[in-house]
């Protein structure tokens, strides 16, 4: 993606702050990340996968076990897919960035989502550790500003980058007077 010139957006021409430059965000989050991604990618494909296989047992052969093999094989491959692949590209095109300016994010794998919220617009800054990612030592910083679109939401941080960038986000934000709106 490329721009010819400084973005404007809603957010920012509303605060009175100066345009903020189209570029990518430069930093990558943790490389455990991906197994977190992978981790949470298994249960709903396995639960299936046991309830094909008593539908296997439970089931007259015909005409319901050509079906119960199609189904087994998508489910199989679902799987497959979420747990090693799309984890992988994940990691390799979720970027965050976060300046005196503004939060840069952008995310996605299959609908490509680039986020940018001025500092001045955000009104608060949450983290979340879930027990898997305490048990990977990830953590997800939420960023709300007074977007329509909602909060921007860093995910995969490694849990020590993620408790200093809140941290740095709280002071920084606190600089600029006023409710954020």
């Amino acid at each position: 993606m490329t721009a010819t010139g400084p973005l404007t957006t809603g957010d920012a021409a509303d605060a009175g702050a100066l345009p903020l430059p189209l570029r990518p965000p430069a930093n990558r989050v943790s490389p455990r990340a991906i197994w977190w991604w992978r981790l949470r990618a298994v249960p709903t494909p396995v639960v299936l996968l046991v309830g094909q296989g008593v539908g296997w047992s439970l089931l007259p052969a015909d005409p319901w076990h050509g079906l119960l093999i199609a189904t087994i094989v998508l489910t199989v491959l679902w799987l497959l897919v979420g747990a090693l692949v799309v984890p992988a590209l994940r990691y390799r095109l979720h970027r965050w960035e976060v300046t005196d300016e503004a939060v840069y994010h952008r995310s996605g794998w299959l609908v490509r989502e680039w986020r940018i919220a001025p500092i001045p617009r955000v009104q608060t800054v949450d983290t979340e550790h879930g027990p898997l990612q305490q048990a990977l030592r990830v953590a997800t910083v939420t960023v709300t500003t007074a977007s329509a679109r909602g909060p921007v939401r860093i995910a995969g941080l490694d849990a020590d980058e993620a408790r200093e960038l809140a941290r740095r986000l709280t002071e920084t934000t606190g600089r600029y007077p006023g409710d954020a709106t």
